[in-house]
């Protein structure tokens, strides 16, 4: 089973966290729909050429996020949440959230100024809460 997966070796960011989150990528896009049985880690490893403890992270840490079920005897398999599309996308968001709060730390730019640039991008009329 081709995973479609990519490594990339000069992707600053680890091993196991690309996999991550390519697979939370597929999840939400819904490339791969919930029930959709993954590559086992040993074949996974052998196909992007890492470790078996990569993989294994990688899948640990998804399953921790309600993003996969691993089934003993059987495999992992993507969550059948009803939510794990949206809750794979509020993970992406803080994800991104996460990296331009540390653009802007490097930047030199104060919490505020971030604030002000994130409600810049905000549509201009957003729905009463």
């Amino acid at each position: 089973m081709h995973s479609s997966l990519i490594i990339a070796q000069a992707d600053a960011r680890p091993l196991y966290l690309q996999i991550t989150e390519q697979i939370r990528q597929r999840v939400a896009t819904g490339d791969w729909p919930p029930g959709r049985e993954l590559p086992s880690i040993r074949a996974l490893a052998a196909d992007l050429k890492v470790s078996v403890i990569t993989v294994k992270r990688a899948y640990l840490d998804l399953e921790a996020e309600g993003v996969i079920v691993t089934r003993q005897g059987r495999g992992s398999f993507i969550a059948d949440a009803r939510d794990l599309a949206q809750a794979t996308q509020r993970a992406e968001l803080d994800a991104h959230l996460a990296a331009a709060a540390r653009i802007a730390a490097t930047l030199g730019m104060s919490a505020r100024e971030l604030m002000g640039r994130l409600h810049q991008a905000l549509p201009s009329e957003e729905p009463e809460a």
